[in-house]
């Protein structure tokens, strides 16, 4: 269900033209600026191992050469560093050069825009939750549980993306709402655009959240479901890149 975004000619991801204000970046500088920002904002430590190229590709939702691309250019700059054999892989670098890392964070700008786009996914998340909780099938709700047992035993961002994405996109599934469910998956897609690496016991955390949702799902209970996803989603303006930046601090 992750969507491969090839590196073409004119590739554009992040910010290409949708709403006002987000910039046009291509699929590589929208990796770079991804994988730069979690690491200015201390969610990638210094030395701390990325994924597998293919898995980078798959939790930011890139193809492989893209991925690859990316990778290589910020080990050029000294963002990562490469390392051979049996331990070997891609690394946080130890000492990231400032002046690279701040050319890779998002404008204010941009930063506005994705806040819109989380005003945009909360009106949605909260219709489908809604019709989820009248709509949902048994095997719906069996597939939801074990997307949630997926994401408590994930190791790593990358696969953990996967299984979320997969999770919300099947509660819009289970809405039943027909059209209005493939501009809900849109929307959800856009916004996993701009998803940065976070630490996988974070994610974890907001885990709970699903599980919570899953059982409210199953006992009918519409109220609940609602406001368990508005929070769920709420929680964006605070926590993703451009409530951080903009808050000045650093996740301890």
């Amino acid at each position: 269900m992750t969507r491969q975004l090839e590196d073409t000619a004119e590739p554009l991801r992040l910010g290409s033209g949708r709403m006002s204000g987000m910039e046009r970046r291509s699929a590589m500088d929208a990796v770079r600026m991804r994988i730069g920002m979690a690491i200015s904002l201390g969610l990638l430590k210094p030395g701390e191992r990325l994924p597998d190229q293919e898995d980078v590709a798959l939790g930011l939702s890139v193809s492989p050469i893209t991925a690859r691309r990316a990778l290589a250019s910020l080990a050029e700059q000294g963002v990562v560093v490469r390392r051979r054999g049996r331990a070997g892989g891609t690394f946080v670098a130890d000492a990231p050069p400032s002046d690279v890392l701040a050319s890779l964070s998002a404008s204010p700008a941009e930063s506005q825009a994705v806040n819109r786009l989380v005003d945009r996914r909360l009106l949605f998340e909260c219709a489908v939750t809604h019709y989820a909780a009248v709509n949902a099938t048994t095997e719906q709700l069996d597939e939801l549980d074990r997307l949630t047992h997926e994401m408590a035993e994930a190791t790593g961002w990358s696969y953990y993306h996967r299984m979320d994405e997969q999770f919300h996109q099947l509660v819009g599934t289970a809405s039943c709402l027909d059209s209005a469910v493939e501009v809900y998956h849109e929307t959800l897609a856009d916004l996993y655009d701009y998803l940065i690496p976070y630490p996988i016991e974070k994610l974890q955390k907001s885990n709970h959240d699903h599980i919570a949702l899953v059982a409210a799902l199953r006992a009918g209970n519409v109220e609940e479901s609602v406001e368990v996803a508005r929070k769920h989603v709420d929680i964006l303006h605070r926590t993703m890149f451009m409530g951080l930046v903009e808050g000045g601090h650093k996740p301890q």
